[in-house]
């Protein structure tokens, strides 16, 4: 049995979704974290970075989203969730999954969490100033040059649609205007239709 450690409202909503659509069988843990629960021991003992999402399987713990999304594919029966025959496409998928986490997810968090990067107040509201700018050029790139459709690696779902649902959920409250991305919007609007992605979101409100 996987266990996801999840906080709603946050990049662990990917996982969730993939889990959904994967078929296997796994159990939820919410984290608190307005309450401090990522800094708990406990918590700590499970992941020392204190985020989320952490994936816990027979193995041992995964962190980083694109970890556990590859992993989530590569365990789902049949090969539903990404192109494993197919190296070169894998690695494709790879490359979108690690834009989002490494340059699009870090463009958001300049916005709510600058005092990562500066602790001079002024340097934390010129961070917060560039978000619009920099995700709307970060969704203007995957628009243009890196979103095959009408999923993102083309005909077949993957992993990576979820992921990009998730992290495109963020663009109205980081100021920018969805509609000006109509095949991301289109993406989106697809994705909503799919059962897992409406049971994970359930689970949000829940």
């Amino acid at each position: 049995m996987l266990t996801l450690h999840y906080a709603p409202r946050t990049c662990a909503l990917a996982s969730l979704i993939a889990l959904e659509e994967s078929g296997l069988g796994f159990e939820v843990k919410k984290v608190d974290l307005a309450g401090g629960a990522q800094r708990s021991p406990e918590y700590l003992a499970i992941n020392p970075k204190g985020r989320v999402p952490v994936l816990v399987a027979d193995r041992g713990t995964l962190t980083e989203t694109p970890a556990i999304l590859a992993y989530i594919a590569q365990v789902t029966p049949r090969g539903r969730l990404a192109p494993l025959d197919d190296a070169f496409a894998f690695a494709r998928m790879q490359g979108f999954n690690s834009y989002l986490c490494s340059t699009v997810h870090v463009a958001h968090a300049h916005g709510r969490r600058g005092s990562r990067w500066s602790d001079d107040a002024a340097a934390i509201e010129t961070m917060k100033a560039k978000v619009p700018e920099n995700m709307a050029e970060c969704f203007r790139l995957i628009e243009e040059t890196m979103f095959t459709g009408p999923w993102v690696m083309g005909s077949a779902y993957s992993v990576a649609d979820a992921y990009l649902f998730t992290i495109g959920g963020w663009l109205k409250g980081d100021g920018v205007d969805p509609a000006r991305f109509p095949r991301v919007a289109e993406h989106r609007a697809r994705m909503l239709q799919r059962p897992a992605v409406q049971r994970a979101l359930a689970r949000e409100e829940a």
